[in-house]
């Protein structure tokens, strides 16, 4: 992992594929990136731009500038068709599926790559007229990865920052797609390229090497396709300090008021999840499915509040994934619920972070078992909104980007059913001393590696990278 002291001194410009005002707590709800870019800007002179999520007839490149909570924001719309073949295509059936190792969802189409190209284009020019001498540019995820070549053929020579904030897939399944080479050298116009973890840097590197005859040298520097860039793992983190005082808030404590009086002294397990094949949901529902088969004492004791707001509701991926869950969380209840109880809720809508704050808080277990995560900021939430006197356990996929960071969870394997309703068990079994040992690991290193820590190191690494 990179280390650099130091604070930002010219104006950070940050770019990603969507962007939204940021909502107050108490009535927003925003995904792990809106909230962690959102932090890291109030705590900077800088600019947010990307897609405003609205679309036109057509393409004007017209700015809407917005500011909110704290947070100056600049957007654009896109058409229908950019929409279409760059965001439901190239960004969401091709890259998303690639970057999560499911090349068996992965779509290749050169629509898709055309609309990708198209709006990175267009990103490029409406952002030359945002963009001073002096600023530091920091691009954000897959959505946008050619948007530093873009910017160079412009004439733009500021630093340029590039951050993934999903998986680098292995050399075997990134060669699968038809235009791998010149995504890669793409990158290789940024002066940093930055990942969630040491893993996902490595698979970059070895790409590099095995496909474009690389060279690794000293401090993270990359040598492939004639060019170099500096290669750096940067794991995000929470607003430690803001969800804490989330999860103490009125609307908190109200939400956890509600939820005790539903909990009716039962054990509450929950889980927080976009409503996505990565997440392992269908993986989840079974696990616990076998771990009320396993524990049958358990059975009224226990329930599953299981959290998962709908997205991408265009694609077919998505639709079939909803469909699944319906149908677990129906043969589940249907074959243990009583009269008086179910043991699985299943939930298909969003609540704000001051809402989520204090169901995460009445829950004896976290259950947060991605089959493939960049980093996973719930983990982070979930640890943030406990009681230090009473807290609950963290249930944690190791192919989660956070399971490096927090070791001290119950790290499982999210493909065996066996393991997750091994350490469902586990987790309602343990005792508060162990609890809070556990929790008071985990909440140090949450506090220690929260979003300053992230904004900060990324952007001091960026402005110390040599420039080629």
């Amino acid at each position: 992992m990179i280390r650099t002291a130091g604070r930002p001194a010219n104006r950070l410009v940050v770019v990603s594929n969507r962007v939204t005002p940021p909502a107050t707590d108490s009535t927003g709800s925003q995904g792990g990136l809106a909230v962690a870019l959102a932090a890291a800007l109030r705590q900077s002179r800088g600019i947010w731009f990307g897609w405003s999520g609205n679309q036109t007839s057509e393409f004007t490149g017209q700015l809407n500038i917005h500011r909110s909570q704290g947070v100056t924001t600049a957007t654009i719309d896109l058409e229908e068709r950019d929409v279409d073949e760059y965001y439901n295509g190239y960004a969401n059936r091709t890259l998303w599926p690639l970057f999560h190792y499911r090349i068996d969802l992965t779509e290749y189409d050169r629509q898709f790559d055309a609309g990708y190209a198209r709006v990175n284009r267009r990103f490029a020019d409406t952002l030359l007229h945002i963009i001073e001498p002096d600023d530091i540019i920091w691009i954000h995820d897959y959505h946008l990865i050619p948007l530093a070549r873009e910017l160079r053929a412009r004439g733009i020579q500021n630093r340029i920052g590039f951050f993934l904030h999903t998986p680098w897939p292995p050399v075997r399944l990134l060669t699968t797609m038809p235009s791998h080479k010149q995504l890669v050298k793409s990158l290789f116009d940024y002066d940093l390229v930055g990942f969630q973890t040491a893993e996902w840097m490595d698979t970059f590197t070895d790409y590099c090497v095995r496909e474009g005859d690389g060279q690794i040298g000293v401090d993270g520097m990359v040598s492939a396709f004639g060019r170099t860039v500096r290669a750096g793992a940067f794991p995000i983190g929470i607003d430690a300090d803001a969800f804490q005082k989330a999860a103490r808030s009125p609307e908190a404590r109200a939400m956890a008021k509600r939820m005790r009086t539903s909990i009716a002294g039962r054990a509450m397990i929950v889980g927080v999840d976009r409503l996505d094949y990565s997440k392992g949901l269908e993986e989840r529902f079974i696990g616990y499915e076998r771990f009320l088969a396993d524990n049958p004492d358990e059975l009224n004791r226990v329930f599953l509040l299981q959290i998962a707001p709908p997205s991408r509701n265009t694609i077919g991926s998505y639709q079939e994934i909803r469909e699944k869950l319906e149908q677990l969380s129906g043969r589940i209840n249907g074959a243990a619920a009583e009269v008086d109880w179910v043991p699985l809720r299943y939930v298909n809508r969003g609540y704000s972070r001051r809402e989520l704050a204090g169901i995460y808080r009445s829950a004896r277990v976290g259950l947060v078992t991605p089959l493939r995560d960049g980093m996973n900021l719930v983990a982070k939430e979930y640890v943030a909104a406990q009681d230090p006197a009473d807290p609950g356990v963290l249930i944690l996929s190791r192919f989660a980007g956070a399971a490096l960071q927090m070791p001290e969870a119950l790290l499982v394997n999210p493909y065996s059913t066996e393991e997750i309703a091994d350490s469902i068990r586990q987790g309602l079994a343990m005792d508060k001393s162990q609890r809070i040992r556990r929790w008071e690991t985990l909440a140090e290193g949450v506090a220690r590696e929260d979003v300053t820590a992230w904004r900060r190191d990324f952007v001091a690494a960026l402005e110390s990278t040599p420039r080629s």
